[in-house]
C-alpha cells in the first residue's frame, strides 16, 4: 500500500507560485515588455529626434535679453528657464497662457542668435507613449488599468519571494545549490527552459523587487503614503518651502543674469541649471542645478532666492538625511536612471528576463501536465 504524501509547506509555496503566475501571466508579460522598451525611452526618442544644430560661435546673448525677447513675442507668462552646461545645446523657456496650466508651452532658443528653434514632430513620441500607457494602465482607462497593474505588481512581488524559496533545493548543499547559478545549454529543451526560468529569475530578482516596491507608488495612493510614513518622509513631495519675505515697495527685482551669477556662486561646479521664476504660487526664484560630475544624473541641488537677491535657503542633496534622499530617488530607482546608462542597461536586462518568466513558467507547467497524463 502506497504511503499518502503529506502536503508540505514547500508544496504550498509551489502551488501559490504556480497559480498566481498562471493567473497574472499575460498582464506581467505586457507590463515587463513595455518596461523593457521604456528603459531606453530617451535614447529611442533621441535617435528619431530632429537634430537641432547650434554653432557655438561668438558670445551668447544674455538670458535677460532672451527673456525680454520671448515675453515680447509671446502672450502668456514666462515661468521657467533651463540652461544646459553644453555650449551647443539650446536654452529652454516655458511659457504658460494660464497659471493653472500644468506644463505650458516649451520654446527652444539658440543662445547665440536668439532664434527660436522648432524641431519637427518626433515619430518616436507616439511609439513610446503607447508603451507608457501599456505599462501604467494596460491601454485601458487609468481608473481601471492602474489598479489592475498594481495588483499584478503585488503578485509579481509574491512570485519573486516564493520563487526564491523554490530556487533553493530541498537539501541545501553546495553541490545542489550551484546548479541554480547556471543554464545547462547542452541538455534537452525542457531542462534549458527550466533553467532559463529558475536561473535568470534568480539573477533578476533584486531588480524586480526594487521595481515592484517603487512601482506601487504610482498604483495606490494609500501605499505611497504608507511607504512614506514607513521611511519617515513624503514620497513625490512637490511642495515648495514657505518663507517670511519682507520687501519694501521700492525694492526692484534682480535680473536673470544676477540670478545665474548667484547660482554659480552657491553651486561652484559645472552642470545644467533650471530656474523657476516668481509667480502666483511662489514669490521667489527656485534654482535647481545638476552636477555634471556627480555620481547620479538624477540628483540635484536646490536654492531659493528672493526677488531682491537674498538667498533664502540652500538644499544640497548630499546634506539631506538618507530617508529624504531615498524618497527623492523613487522614480529613478524604478526606471533605472539612478546611475545613468549602466543602471538602465541592467534594468533593461531585468525587464527582459521578467518578460520571459511568464512564458518559461507556463511551459514548465504544461510539460508537467503532459508528464502526469
Amino acid at each position: 500500500m502506497k504511503k499518502k504524501k503529506t502536503y508540505t509547506i514547500r508544496k504550498f509555496i509551489n502551488d501559490v507560485h504556480l497559480w498566481l503566475g498562471l493567473a497574472s501571466g499575460i498582464i506581467l508579460f505586457l507590463v515587463c515588455l513595455s518596461g523593457t522598451i521604456l528603459a531606453f525611452e530617451h535614447e529611442i526618442k533621441d535617435v528619431f529626434a530632429d537634430e537641432l544644430v547650434i554653432d557655438p560661435k561668438g558670445e551668447k546673448i544674455s538670458v535677460a535679453v532672451l527673456k525680454e525677447k520671448i515675453t515680447t513675442e509671446n502672450s502668456g507668462v514666462l515661468t521657467s528657464i533651463s540652461i544646459p552646461e553644453a555650449s551647443d545645446k539650446a536654452y529652454v523657456f516655458t511659457v504658460k497662457e494660464n497659471p493653472k496650466e500644468r506644463r505650458g508651452t516649451i520654446m527652444m532658443v539658440n543662445p547665440y542668435t536668439g532664434e527660436r528653434l522648432k524641431p519637427a514632430a518626433n515619430p518616436a513620441d507616439a511609439f513610446c507613449f503607447f508603451f507608457f500607457k501599456m505599462h501604467r494602465w494596460l491601454l485601458l482607462d487609468s481608473a481601471i488599468g492602474r489598479p489592475i497593474v498594481g495588483v499584478a505588481t503585488i503578485i509579481f512581488l509574491i512570485l519573486s519571494i516564493t520563487g526564491l524559496v523554490l530556487w533553493f533545493p530541498k537539501k541545501v548543499k553546495w553541490k545542489n545549490v550551484k546548479s541554480g547559478f547556471k543554464i545547462k545549454t547542452k541538455a534537452n529543451w525542457k531542462r534549458v527552459n527550466h533553467d532559463l526560468h529558475n536561473t535568470l529569475g534568480f539573477y533578476a530578482l533584486i531588480f524586480i523587487i526594487i521595481m515592484g516596491i517603487t512601482g506601487l507608488c504610482w498604483s495606490f495612493e494609500g501605499y505611497r503614503v504608507g511607504l512614506g510614513n514607513l521611511i519617515g518622509t513624503k514620497i513625490f513631495n512637490r511642495s515648495s518651502p514657505k518663507f517670511q519675505i519682507i520687501e519694501s515697495a521700492e525694492a526692484s527685482t534682480i535680473s536673470l543674469t544676477e540670478i545665474l551669477n548667484t547660482a554659480d556662486t552657491i553651486f561652484d561646479y559645472p552642470g545644467d541649471v533650471s530656474i523657476n521664476l516668481p509667480g502666483e504660487r511662489n514669490d521667489f526664484f527656485s534654482i535647481r542645478k545638476h552636477d555634471a560630475n556627480g555620481w547620479s544624473p538624477s540628483i540635484s541641488d536646490m536654492a531659493y532666492v528672493s526677488k531682491t537677491g537674498e538667498v533664502l535657503a540652500v538644499e544640497k542633496f548630499s546634506d539631506k538625511p538618507f530617508n529624504v534622499q531615498l524618497a527623492s530617488l523613487v522614480k529613478p530607482l524604478h526606471t533605472g536612471e539612478v546611475f545613468g546608462f549602466f543602471s538602465k542597461f541592467i534594468y533593461f536586462l531585468a525587464c527582459l528576463i521578467g518578460t520571459s518568466l511568464p512564458v518559461t513558467g507556463t511551459l514548465i507547467w504544461l510539460n508537467k501536465m503532459k508528464k502526469k497524463k
